[in-house]
C-alpha cells in the first residue's frame, strides 16, 4: 500500500519523472529542433563538409602511431608489389575493402606510355609510384615538408629514377602562403582560406609557410618537360593552379584529372562551377565525372561536387559547322 496525500475527486494524477527520463526528454527535444534546422537547405549548405569519416581517422591514427616507420611490400591496390613506408598496405587483400575504387580503375585503364605526367599535390607518392612505373617521366609538386620526406623515401625504396620532386606549391601567382594541416591527416593540408579557417578551429594543427609558383612560369624557369597529363589534388586550391597554367593548357593541351574539394556543400558547388566554367572557356569541353561516368557541362556541375573530374582538350567549337564539344578524341 502506497502512502501519500489523498487526491481530490476531480484531480488528475501528476506524472513524475526521474532524472534519466528528464534527460531523455531533453535529448529528444534537442534532436527534434536540430532535425528541423537540418531541414533548412540553406543551413545544410553551410555546414562544414566531413572530408574524412571516423573510419578514415581511425585508420590514420593506427597508421601514424603504430606503423609509420614500417617498410614493406604493398599487397593490394595500385601499388601491389611495390615498396612503401608507412600506411597499412601490408595487410593482405582479404582485409582490404575489396573492389578497386573508381579512381584506381581509372588509373589502371589509362595508357601512360611515353607521357610526362605532373603530379600536383603528390603527398606520399601513392599515385606517383604507380605513374612512374608506366610513364616516361613524373614531375611532382609537394610543398609540405613532412609529405616531401615520405615521398622521397618511397621513391628511393623503389629505385625510381624518372621522377623529379619540386618542393613548391602551385597556384595562380608566385607568392608565399601559410599551409595548415592536421597531424592526423597530413594529406588534407591546405592553403585555401575557408579550409584553413576550419582546420584552425578543429584543434591541433601544423602550420608551415610555403612558396607558391605558377606552372606557366615554373616550366620555362626550371626547364621542365611539357606535360601530357596533369593530376591536381590540392585541397580546394585547384582553380588557382588552373589559372596559373592557362598558357600551358593552351600550348600543350594536357589531359587533366582534378579532385573536387570545398569546406561546405555551398563551397563545393561554387568551386566545381568555377572550375568547369574555366575549362569550358579554355576549350576543355570533354569532362567526365570518374565516379559516375557522367559527362559534365556548365549546366550540370552539381554532378561533380565530389570525386574526380577527367578533362580533355577538344579545341575551339565552331557552331557554324555544327561541331559539338565531343567531336575530337585524344
Amino acid at each position: 500500500m502506497k502512502l501519500g496525500y489523498p487526491l481530490a475527486a476531480d484531480a488528475t494524477p501528476r506524472r513524475s519523472f526521474n532524472h534519466l527520463q528528464i534527460s531523455a526528454i531533453l535529448q529528444n527535444t534537442i534532436s527534434r529542433v536540430y532535425t528541423r534546422q537540418m531541414d533548412d537547405p540553406n543551413l545544410r549548405e553551410d555546414l562544414p563538409f566531413r572530408h574524412y569519416t571516423l573510419k578514415h581517422r581511425l585508420i590514420a591514427w593506427i597508421s601514424i602511431h603504430l606503423f609509420d616507420r614500417a617498410t614493406y611490400t604493398v599487397r593490394h591496390g595500385l601499388l601491389k608489389g611495390m615498396r612503401r613506408r608507412g600506411g597499412l598496405g601490408w595487410l593482405p587483400a582479404l582485409f582490404s575493402p575489396g573492389a578497386m575504387t573508381a579512381e584506381e580503375q581509372f588509373w589502371c585503364g589509362l595508357n601512360l606510355s611515353g607521357m610526362t605526367v605532373y603530379d600536383v599535390g603528390a603527398f606520399h607518392g601513392l599515385v606517383t609510384l604507380f605513374i612512374a612505373s608506366r610513364a616516361k617521366a613524373v614531375v611532382c609538386f609537394e610543398p609540405n615538408a613532412q609529405n616531401q620526406k615520405r615521398l622521397l623515401e618511397n621513391l628511393m625504396l623503389n629505385g625510381i629514377k624518372n621522377a623529379e620532386v619540386r618542393t613548391v606549391g602551385v597556384g595562380s601567382r608566385s607568392e608565399a602562403l601559410r599551409m595548415v594541416g592536421s597531424p592526423l591527416m597530413p594529406g588534407g593540408a591546405s592553403v585555401e582560406g575557408k579550409m584553413v579557417e576550419e582546420l584552425l578551429r578543429s584543434g591541433e594543427t601544423l602550420v608551415q609557410e610555403i612558396s607558391i609558383v605558377t606552372l606557366d612560369e615554373e616550366i620555362p624557369r626550371a626547364n621542365l618537360p611539357a606535360p601530357d597529363f596533369i593530376k591536381v589534388d590540392i585541397e580546394g586550391w585547384e582553380i588557382e593552379a588552373l589559372r596559373g597554367a592557362r598558357k600551358t593548357l593552351e600550348l600543350h593541351h594536357p589531359m587533366l584529372l582534378l579532385e573536387m574539394h570545398g569546406e561546405t556543400m555551398r563551397e563545393k558547388k561554387r568551386k566545381v562551377a568555377e572550375i568547369v566554367a574555366f575549362l569550358w572557356e579554355n576549350n576543355y569541353r570533354r569532362l567526365r565525372h570518374i565516379e559516375t561516368g557522367t559527362s559534365i557541362t556548365p549546366e550540370n556541375t552539381s554532378g561533380a561536387i565530389e570525386g574526380h573530374l577527367y578533362c580533355q582538350y577538344t579545341g575551339p567549337v565552331s557552331p557554324a559547322k555544327g561541331e559539338g564539344p565531343f567531336s575530337l578524341s585524344r
